[in-house]
């Protein structure tokens, strides 16, 4: 019986390695990008808000990151809306499912997407992170 990080990291080096393989390089960059800046836009934002903004991108990276996060946590046609009308112990619950799954795409977009943490504010369209903040949630997520 593998534990729940074993099966999400599993899960997650097929999917970035798919990405890898069928995504242009802008895309690839965009979905790398994004892995590394969704986990400190949930815990400053919340995860319905997180998906929210998530939902919106156009590039192929961003909407193929929310389709391989929801199917790797279980929902893959309905996170965003169990998020949405989750109570609050379930919204907590699947707040922490997601963080463990987007840990895993985090740490697979550094080393099969190669991504840096240089180019992730420009890729990601989103404000830079001070370097304290981004320290402190290396801290907490390593």
């Amino acid at each position: 019986m593998k534990t729940r990080d074993q099966e999400y990291a599993s899960f997650a080096v097929q999917r970035v390695t798919a990405v890898k393989k069928n995504l242009s390089e802008d895309d690839r960059n965009r979905y790398g990008a994004m892995a590394h800046q969704l986990p400190i836009l949930v815990r400053s934002a919340g995860l319905a808000q997180a998906l929210a903004f998530l939902e919106t991108r156009e590039s192929k990276g961003h909407k193929q990151l929310l389709i391989d996060l929801a199917a790797t946590v279980g929902l893959p046609d309905t996170l965003v809306q169990e998020v949405r009308g989750a109570e609050l112990n379930d919204y907590m619950h699947l707040t922490r499912q997601f963080m463990a799954a987007l840990l895993w795409y985090k740490r697979f977009a550094q080393s099969i997407l190669d991504i840096k943490a240089s180019d992730i504010v420009k890729e990601a369209n989103l404000a830079p992170v001070p370097d304290a903040q981004a320290s402190e949630m290396e801290a907490v997520e390593g």
